[in-house]
């Protein structure tokens, strides 16, 4: 199984960059969204960056898939995976997990030294498990909202949230110091290390696209419903806040602690019922009535008739005209 991708490389990828967790379902277009109010720019961004994607970055991962031998390309995928690890580790600490950094950072000696330089994931093999943090889940982490749905060109689905995090991850990753200071054949040499890695990630993503492309109605609602997800889930470390969007659940929650069930009671059984103010209010709210403690708590037992002796009686005077 592949590592898993540099945030950036991800983000490289654009709305084609839908991991194997997708929890998103497909929805049909809307005229107007109040929760997108970028929709239309969104829109023609992702058009864009589809286009982009099958005219070159596609027919690329295709051709890199063809050439590059599986062994050799895991360990390129390990590569960039463990340069990685440098911001997931510095990720945890910021968001106070302690225990997760050192392991984090375990995981990044580990691989550099006797995995040479990440080329071989030693660390999956002694149970140091590989994290999916970044800048952006560090803002949200502390309070900070992810702001509107936005899709960059280029970069993909995004929010104003996580695209101030992506500054934070490229300061995190050596190579952006690399371009930086490097001079003209170090800024080369990034830059042909940045192409190959989002190649190899677009590789590595072809079996994804093709869920994508099946199941999506609206491809533009589906990346944008899967991404907005799998962001809530990375947050909140897979236990994302549930929310109820159902307007009868919080009357029946009032009905159920003051409303008629209450008036059910042993020691009110002599007051009919009467419907809460909410329930006066709102002609269409449900008044849920409680008569289970109306029923007696035992039923009185069953005589028991036993008619055999009757039976013998009846049949005793005519043995005895016989007889006669």
């Amino acid at each position: 199984m592949k590592s898993q991708k540099t945030p950036i490389a991800c983000q490289m990828l654009g709305a084609l960059l839908i991991s194997g967790t997708l929890s998103g379902c497909s929805t049909s277009p809307t005229a107007t969204d109040k929760n997108d109010p970028w929709e239309s720019w969104n829109r023609d961004v992702h058009s864009f960056n589809k286009d982009f994607d099958d005219t070159i970055l596609k027919p690329l991962a295709k051709g890199y898939k063809d050439i590059t031998p599986n062994p050799v390309d895991e360990s390129i995928t390990n590569i960039f995976s463990n340069i990685n690890d440098i911001g997931v580790t510095i990720n945890d600490f910021l968001q106070l997990k302690f225990v997760q950094g050192g392991m984090d950072a375990s995981r990044f000696l580990v691989n550099t030294t006797v995995g040479l330089v990440g080329a071989f994931d030693v660390a999956k093999m002694i149970d140091l498990p590989k994290h999916d943090e970044d800048f952006g889940q560090t803002l949200g982490f502390w309070g900070v909202p992810s702001g509107n749905y936005m899709v960059l060109p280029f970069l993909g689905a995004s929010s104003p949230r996580d695209t101030v995090g992506l500054i934070g991850d490229a300061l995190f990753n050596p190579l952006t110091y690399v371009s930086f200071f490097g001079g003209f054949a170090a800024n080369a040499a990034s830059a042909a290390a940045t192409g190959v890695d989002v190649t190899d990630s677009r590789s590595d993503l072809m079996s994804s696209e093709k869920i994508l492309n099946e199941a999506s109605v609206d491809r533009y609602d589906f990346v944008k419903n899967s991404y907005k997800q799998r962001r809530e889930y990375l947050i909140h470390d897979g236990n994302p806040p549930e929310e109820n969007d159902d307007p009868l659940a919080g009357e029946a929650l009032e009905g159920s602690a003051t409303g008629p069930a209450a008036n059910n009671s042993p020691n009110n059984l002599s007051n009919p019922p009467k419907p809460s103010t909410s329930a006066v209010q709102n002609p269409n709210a449900v008044i849920i009535i409680d008569n289970s403690t109306t029923m007696p708590k035992e039923a009185p037992p069953v005589p028991v008739i036993d008619n055999s002796k009757h039976l013998l009686e009846l049949s005793a005077p005519e043995e005895e005209n016989q007889r006669k």
